[in-house]
């Protein structure tokens, strides 16, 4: 039976008038809300469920039973009846594109492309209200699954394109197949292109550009693409919030942001269109190599926070520009590519370590992920051991997908934050073992080993990359299965997670990922308001119900900010 939740007017309208229970009277301790008639998991260790949580200032006063709590409530107290629905700490997505999020939703979706026939179909029918020669943009196609087998290709799109320059970026953010118009429009359309550092321009047998361009490759076409106006930034950051409190998130670690969109961000949250908790990685692209002190502001309590950075060492396994130690199994000409390189990246390191500032960079291979960790290594060691006590940077390696099993115990030795996405692991299953071969397996999506090592790992999504749905997530780390239920023989189903540990993965460790574990992260009195309603028991129900539960209440500081209806 669906569990129903909402302002139970009846009753209090009985209360009110019952001899035995008095008006209640207005209190200045008395709490704003009191959210009661669940099963509530505080995410404290070794603490029982509870069935009411009492809120005052955006804050946690206290939780209990339900009866006891609503004892405390005043004249002006907003009683929220969850009839039976199951509540936890505010659920965060430690790695997320919000605005990406938002443009996912605004622009062509091929998310759902199952083919290059559906592929080609998809783009003839967005071109149709164009006007000649404007250029189409779509991203979210995958080809793992297509029956063709391989990617698609400038001849795939020409057929259907007209006039129309397409970008087709690849689900992964890391690929897109370009069009001849656009190939041309960009100056790419002869043999012997020049490769760019750290990018990949795929060529044919006759040397002839495929339109597929990997990583820093894309960059050359990025001139075709639209700049986005402020509307238009606006829309997708309110878009993006919308969805991810509709799915359950109270928060989310938001990556690659460029240092202009925060002020966006900031203006929607104060006019009430923007109520997402957020922690910003700001993309270091424009800002020619020093960090500005006053970009970045963590206040206590904030809803919007700015103090990490985002780098990239490699690309993504899928279009096989994660940078691997040895040649890629079923293309042995390649070991991926290197995006970063000790000349620019150890100075910029040093700024962010003496300022505080987080640095959180993309690493997905095994070499990728051995490189940032020597450079981390190597950017501690410059200070002595008392002043290395007196900091606590907390950096990051985002994705951590395939680790050299040496790799394995430095996370926790340096003090380095594994932020994995557990869907990675359910949807590479169909191709990472033909990347990678079986002895780098072992190291691939090792949230178990991590954890026995002694790490966190700040659990998250990648959306738009991945779906971008706690439940999805939830259900990755602790089943190690696809949405179907089926896993490899050689998946190393022993990496899954604990439901414990799940929960942590996406509650108490990104808060402690983003410096707010004493805000965030668990529910207790003294923390902020974030929760995150469920209709199932996502610590007992059977694994493949995990993915069936329907988000009820998002509430943060608080206040709800989604209800089912």
């Amino acid at each position: 039976m669906r569990a129903r939740f909402g302002l139970s007017i009846m009753a209090l309208a009985l209360v009110a008038c019952s001899p035995q229970a008095p008006p209640p009277v207005a209190r200045a301790s008395a709490p704003d809300a009191i959210y009661y008639g669940a099963t509530i998991y505080t995410g404290v260790d070794g603490a029982p469920t509870v069935e009411a949580v009492s809120v005052k200032d955006g804050k946690v006063v206290s939780v209990g039973k339900s009866d006891e709590l609503l004892k405390t409530a005043g004249a002006s107290t907003q009683k929220v009846e969850l009839k039976g629905i199951f509540l936890y700490p505010g659920f965060t997505d430690a790695h997320v594109h919000l605005r990406g999020v938002g443009e996912r939703e605004m622009t062509l979706n091929l998310d759902k492309i199952g083919s290059i026939a559906e592929l080609k179909s998809a783009v003839a029918e967005a071109i149709k209200p164009l006007k000649p020669g404007e250029v189409l943009v779509g991203r979210g196609w995958i080809e793992t699954h297509w029956p063709e087998k391989r990617f698609p290709n400038r001849q795939d799109l020409d057929g259907v394109s007209g006039d129309h320059p397409m970008l087709l970026e690849r689900a992964d953010g890391h690929a897109l197949v370009a069009n001849s118009a656009a190939l041309k429009a960009a100056g790419i359309d002869g043999r012997n292109e020049r490769q760019p550092d750290g990018g990949r321009i795929e060529v044919d047998k006759t040397g002839l550009p495929t339109g597929m361009l990997i990583d820093n490759a894309m960059s050359l076409v990025g001139v075709l693409v639209p700049k986005a106006d402020g509307a238009w930034i606006d829309k997708a950051y309110e878009t993006a919030a919308t969805r991810e409190l509709s799915l359950g998130w109270t928060g989310g670690h938001n990556m690659s942001v460029e240092p202009s969109d925060v002020a966006h961000m900031k203006a929607l949250s104060v006019s009430g269109k923007f109520q997402l908790r957020v922690y910003n990685a700001l993309d270091t692209g424009g800002m020619g190599g020093k960090l500005d002190p006053a970009t970045f502001s963590h206040e206590p309590g904030a809803l919007i926070t700015t103090r990490a950075i985002k780098l990239y060492m490699d690309g993504a396994l899928g279009s096989r520009g994660a940078w691997l130690s040895g040649p890629y199994s079923d293309m042995p000409s390649i070991t991926g590519l290197q995006r970063s390189h000790a000349a620019e990246t150890l100075p910029l390191l040093k700024q962010a370590y003496d300022l505080g500032v987080q640095v959180s960079f993309h690493a997905i291979g095994d070499q990728g992920n051995s490189q940032v960790l020597d450079w981390y290594q190597q950017t501690f060691a410059t200070v002595g051991d008392a002043e290395k006590a007196k900091r606590d940077p907390r950096w990051r390696i985002e994705h951590a997908q395939v680790l050299k099993l040496a790799d394995i115990p430095r996370f926790k030795a340096l003090g380095v934050i594994p932020s994995m996405q557990p869907s990675h692991a359910i949807g590479d299953l169909y191709f990472a073992p033909a990347r990678l071969g079986p002895e780098r397996l072992k190291g691939a999506y090792a949230w178990r080993s991590l954890i026995d090592a002694g790490a966190i790992i700040a659990g998250g999504s990648d959306a738009p990359v991945e779906q971008g749905d706690p439940r999805i997530e939830f259900y990755a780390a602790v089943a190690r299965k696809d949405l179907k239920g089926n896993a490899g023989a050689d998946w190393h189903p022993e990496q899954k997670v604990t439901r414990a540990e799940a929960l942590k993965m996406f509650t108490v460790w990104p808060a402690y990922a983003s410096f707010r574990e004493k805000e965030l992260g668990t529910i207790e009195p003294g923390k902020l308001a974030d929760f995150s309603g469920y209709s199932g028991d996502l610590m007992t129900i059977p694994e493949a119900e995990i993915l069936t539960v329907k988000p009820m209440v998002t509430v943060v500081g608080g206040a709800v900010r989604f209800q089912a209806k």
